[in-house]
């Protein structure tokens, strides 16, 4: 497998990196248990892949946990990146990027995680009510005391990533070297700001959603429920109407029409409809790592296709123009691929 350096940095990453948000079975959308989490753990890492990202409010803290255990006696190996912003607790202190939270929030990932140091630490949101030279202080502070190697972000906007930049300069601090953003065939919109903006101050890119929430894989019809075994299955049936709204904005008209060209393309090419959504992914410009979120070791097996197949340019080209209206919209709070 090839590796990358992370952004301006010397970090180098695999091209697959392992999400966990699935790891646990304690959240609303049940997840996978630990056994079938350790066996996706070993393959991912048999199969060569380094970089495993987790946060402190997967499945309550249980997917760092689980993560943790697994990786156990490989921990040297593996880039070992994790989330902090997500309450985690009912205080008004016990959320967000202020100086008291990130601390709490550090060390309770160190524990669960069962080490004394991350990879990769990063701010899952952006916080409105934290003055970012604070939280930028607070990391460079981390990365100061060997707690935390490396720092980035997710879900920040062209214009918090130059803001934080701007804060750890003028602080002397440690900038991000990394953005987590939603990135597929069913949601483009990083590509006008969002991407030129990481190039520019320094970060790679760790992709989620490459998948589309499972829409491009194939699985979903139109005038049909999506079936109880599947993700927007357990979606459509959670309790969290935010779950439910981001279902719905998913499974649109003009996403499964693109999801049925990725089959059409897969069909031609022999392989399958999640494959060549992940070699699309893999090989746009400004993609440093594609992040898949196996809820089984099959499903893991399935993702890993993607990571050896070539599309041919007239396929990739045609792929680009089909979704090329593909945008961010937030359904209801809920950025979806539409």
């Amino acid at each position: 497998m090839d590796y990358t350096t992370l952004g301006r940095s010397g970090l180098k990453v695999s091209p697959v990196c392992l999400g966990t948000m699935n790891f646990g079975t304690s959240h609303a959308v049940a997840g996978c248990d630990e056994t079938e989490a350790a066996r996706i753990v070993d393959a991912f890492l048999d199969a060569g892949g380094n970089i495993i990202d987790t946060a402190d409010g997967y499945s309550g803290g249980q997917s760092e946990s689980i993560v943790g255990r697994a990786v156990k006696g490989r921990r040297e190996s593996v880039v070992l990146a994790t989330k902090a912003f997500l309450p985690q607790g009912p205080g008004p202190n016990e959320r967000g990027l202020s100086r008291v939270h990130l601390t709490r929030a550090l060390e309770a990932s160190l524990r669960r995680l069962g080490t004394d140091y991350i990879d990769l630490y990063q701010c899952h949101q952006w916080d409105d009510s934290t003055p970012i030279e604070e939280t930028m202080a607070t990391l460079d502070g981390f990365v100061r005391s060997g707690k935390v190697r490396y720092l980035g972000c997710s879900n920040f906007t062209a214009a918090q990533i130059v803001e934080s930049q701007w804060a750890a300069h003028r602080l002397g601090a440690t900038p991000f070297v990394s953005l987590q953003p939603q990135y597929s065939l069913l949601a483009r919109g990083i590509e006008a700001e969002i991407l030129p903006t990481c190039r520019r101050h320094g970060l790679g890119t760790l992709v989620w959603s490459p998948l589309g929430g499972g829409v491009l894989t194939g699985r979903y019809r139109r005038g049909a429920a999506p079936g109880a075994d599947t993700r927007m299955g357990r979606l459509h049936a959670s309790t969290l109407p935010m779950a439910r709204a981001w279902a719905d904005g998913l499974l649109n008209e003009p996403n499964l029409e693109i999801a049925d060209q990725v089959v059409e393309v897969a069909a031609d090419l022999a392989t399958t409809p999640t494959a060549v959504a992940l070699a699309w992914a893999r090989r746009r410009p400004g993609v440093t790592s594609v992040i898949v979120g196996p809820r089984t070791l099959e499903q893991f097996q399935g993702n890993l296709a993607g990571f050896t197949l070539d599309l041919p340019a007239e396929v990739a080209g045609h792929l680009d123009e089909i979704s090329r209206s593909a945008t961010l919209v937030p359904v209801n709070g809920v950025t979806t691929g539409r």
